[in-house]
């Protein structure tokens, strides 16, 4: 890997303070930091900006580029699913995604991840390491080069555990913020978490009016330790009490996710268990049709428990939502393209794609 320093990994002071050292005019700082985000892959590329200094930038930094190792494109709604190739062979998951609303990504924060929940495709592949802030920016810059079109939301809820790469975050949602970077406001970015609480509350002190969305899959503390390890750590109750806090303090709406997997987490039963952890609080329940997989030993949960389940919490006053399935053609849920292209090429910290092989 190349010793230069991703420049898309400083913010704005950090490479003000560079300019300082090298005592290049301030102006110019701004002006760089607009280049990064509009996507250039070369400092060569800066036509406004002095030979002498584009040179002295190469010198002492790259530019992370990402290549597109694999692209599906859904013949049913648009969305394009990229695997991306990072600069050290490891293989990450960005989805595309186009509602009425504006155009969506979501993008990935680690390249696997650690949380084993039992469900989910990505966390059998094992960690190999957290992405840096310029590495999850540049999923964003790339989908957008790639497709021509501007990103209205974004969601940090691919592969890996935001709040298990917590750094990282924060320094990218403060770039994605900034007025000189892609300027997109707090309101329209999720952090999805798995629930770890001593991070949630880490992240109430930064105070950015982020939506936060909570995996939770079941209301029953022995029903979640089986899927969701985290659980063992943090019982629901803990993560609950946080989740007060919370919405109580920054008067965001906290979401819900919830996996409905059959004959474990979607009787009726099941619904008023939830109804009762989680009613007066505010908060949205986005319920999840869970992918079929036969190596996982899964299975969907039919229409009629869904319509049941979300009937039963809509009827508690509490406000529900059935997941709509995007790409479902072209395998878009987090982890299955992966999972599928890279199952038997893991070795040692680093999933190396197929064409290294």
């Amino acid at each position: 890997m190349s010793e230069k320093k991703n420049i898309l990994d400083l913010n704005l002071e950090e490479l003000k303070e560079f300019f300082i050292s090298i005592k290049e005019k301030e102006y110019r700082v701004e002006q760089v930091f607009k280049w990064i985000y509009q996507g250039v892959t070369s400092f060569d590329e800066m036509s406004n900006i002095p030979k002498e200094l584009r040179n002295i930038l190469n010198d002492n930094f790259s530019i992370s580029k990402l290549t597109i190792f694999k692209k599906y494109v859904s013949k049913v709604d648009y969305t394009k699913k990229y695997l991306y190739q990072l600069i050290d062979g490891n293989i990450i998951e960005t989805v595309f995604m186009k509602y009425k609303h504006g155009n969506s990504i979501c993008i990935s924060s680690q390249v696997g991840c650690k949380m084993m929940c039992k469900f989910c495709a990505s966390s059998h592949l094992g960690f190999a390491r957290n992405l840096t802030s310029g590495e999850m920016m540049d999923q964003i810059l790339a989908t957008i080069k790639d497709t021509g079109e501007n990103i209205n939301n974004v969601v940090v809820m691919g592969i890996g555990e935001p709040f298990d790469n917590y750094n990282n975050l924060i320094k990218f949602l403060k770039n994605l913020n900034s007025k000189t970077g892609l300027n997109i406001g707090y309101r329209h970015i999720s952090i999805s978490t798995c629930g770890l609480v001593d991070k949630i509350y880490d992240f109430l002190k930064e105070e950015l009016p982020v939506t936060l969305s909570i995996s939770l899959h079941s209301a029953d503390n022995q029903i979640r330790k089986k899927i969701m390890p985290i659980t063992i750590e943090y019982s629901i109750d803990k993560l609950i009490e946080a989740c007060k806090i919370y919405t109580k303090t920054l008067k965001r709406r906290i979401t819900f996710e919830y996996i409905l997997i059959d004959g474990l987490n979607d009787s009726k039963k099941d619904a008023f268990k939830l109804v009762k952890l989680i009613k007066g609080l505010l908060c949205h329940v986005n319920l999840i049709p869970v992918n079929d997989s036969s190596d996982l030993n899964i299975k969907r949960s039919n229409k009629i428990n869904i319509n049941k389940f979300r009937n039963i919490l809509l009827e508690s006053g509490i406000e529900t939502t059935i997941r709509r399935e995007l790409g479902s053609d072209i395998e878009a849920a987090c982890g299955q393209l992966r999972r599928s292209s890279l199952n038997k090429y893991k070795t040692g910290d680093i999933i190396f794609p197929l064409n290294e092989l």
